[in-house]
């Protein structure tokens, strides 16, 4: 039976979210900070070539250029102001959890409430800025020995180049982040989550578009391309119903006698989701296996040897595919392991008087947690597999554009899932707020 949240949200209309203020003005502001955003993206670095960064990424935008240009949104190839875009924030925040899960005392400025994440954020905003000064310091060196066809890649290399760049992109880094966490404040969803999907939907347009161009030109034949889209949306859905699959464990409270009463004894449901870990695994295999052929696209051929391992390790290989799933697999159980910790869950259980029926509180409740969560992790692992694997080997196969990849369709998923749940956490409230609000008039007490 739907619960009373379950019928509320079931009967919501345009006429409630029309009168939801808060969440139209979040709205708003969500959508002018992705517009400003999107701008930056535009402005390009002083002293940088867009003709020869241009034929730069064409040149090596199947490596992890194209990989991160993908996720800037197209900054990163034109060179612009927003070219690291969130990625060194995101790097941090990686960098900061898994130290706070090894280092004691992080781990206990974790538990310290909000005063604890709030010096957690501020480690890791520094670290943010320390990232994105090397990634800058490296970009710049790197521009300077770009040479192509069309010319070098800065117009005046030098010392001062050097400084501007890094300036620039840092600065740029830095306001990205302020608008990620404004947005994640006042805005509705995740800010960085956000940016980054805002990066791959702008350039869906021209990834489609090059598809119907295949079609028109015979590359592609119309069936082909009718079974891609058809196929594309039933990936979408089976996404979908991964994301939201879940395995929920029967938790009992024991029941407290006060007097004649009895309180409690109620029981709920712990919900563990199937796909723990999220998108990550997929990003850190993609970046690993990628540098190889960055590398030799870089070093303009290099040894033969460098050339063979970036050839086994180009999409649609067999090493990629195997070493792929591998990556994937590790990550999977590795994040999930950080997300999700048995033993302190089942602590807790066990503090509180709650019990799972059937098994003993302690350590037994921990190796119960940990067997569930290793079967839905595999689980999970398989589905970021069939997922990645599928629309790279299409890619690979049959040329299509890079936005198509598994991780993209995963960000995009996952993101516009969480977002539209906000959204209806939003109404929920504002309803709930209309029942609670007393009467006016004549029936007011």
């Amino acid at each position: 039976m739907a619960s009373a949240a379950e019928q509320m949200a079931a009967n919501m209309n345009l006429g409630a979210f029309g009168k939801a203020t808060d969440l139209k003005k979040r709205i708003w502001f969500t959508l002018g900070a992705l517009i400003i955003f999107r701008l930056g993206t535009y402005i390009p670095v002083p002293g940088v070539d867009g003709a020869v960064m241009a034929h730069l990424m064409t040149q090596n935008g199947g490596g992890i250029l194209g990989m991160f240009n993908m996720f800037t949104g197209g900054a990163l190839g034109r060179m612009t102001i927003f070219a690291l875009n969130i990625l060194p924030y995101i790097s941090a925040s990686i960098i900061i959890q898994l130290m706070t899960s090894a280092i004691p005392a992080l781990e206990a400025l974790k538990k310290e409430g909000d005063s604890g994440r709030q010096r957690i954020t501020q480690y890791t905003r520094y670290l943010t800025v320390i990232i994105a000064t090397v990634q800058a310091y490296g970009i710049a060196i790197s521009l300077e020995r770009v040479k192509t066809a069309l010319g070098a890649a800065v117009i005046d290399p030098g010392s001062f180049f050097v400084f501007t760049a890094v300036i620039t992109l840092v600065g740029g880094t830095i306001f990205v982040m302020w608008l990620g966490e404004q947005i994640t404040s006042r805005g509705i969803g995740t800010g960085s989550s956000l940016l980054i999907f805002t990066g791959i939907v702008a350039n869906m347009p021209v990834a489609i578009a090059n598809i119907l161009e295949l079609g028109s030109t015979g590359a592609l034949s119309t069936l082909f391309i009718i079974m891609f889209f058809l196929i594309g949306f039933a990936v979408i859905g089976f996404v979908v119903f991964m994301e939201r699959a879940q395995r929920r464990i029967l938790i009992q409270h024991p029941k407290r006698q006060m007097g004649q009463k009895v309180f409690g004894g109620e029981s709920n449901y712990m919900p563990l989701k199937v796909n723990a870990s999220g998108v990550m695994p997929p990003i850190f295999a993609s970046s690993l296996l990628v540098i190889p052929a960055t590398f030799e696209g870089f070093s303009s051929g290099g040894p033969g040897w460098m050339q063979s391992v970036a050839h086994q390790l180009s999409r649609g290989q067999p090493l990629y595919m195997l070493l792929f799933a591998a990556l994937i697999l590790i990550f999977s159980f590795v994040w999930a392991a950080i997300a999700f910790n048995p033993e302190e869950t089942a602590e807790n259980l066990k503090k509180n008087g709650a019990f799972i029926p059937g098994i003993k509180p302690g350590s037994n409740t921990a190796k119960y947690f940990d067997t569930v969560l290793t079967r839905l992790t595999a689980i999970g692992a398989g589905y970021l597999i069939i997922v990645c694997l599928l629309p790279d080997f299409a890619m690979s196969k049959y040329s299509l554009p890079f936005y198509f990849g598994g991780t993209s369709l995963l960000i995009m998923v996952s993101v516009t899932m969480d977002t539209m749940t906000q959204v209806q956490s939003h109404l929920l409230a504002h309803q709930y707020q209309g029942l609670l609000r007393k009467p006016r008039g004549k029936n007011r007490k």
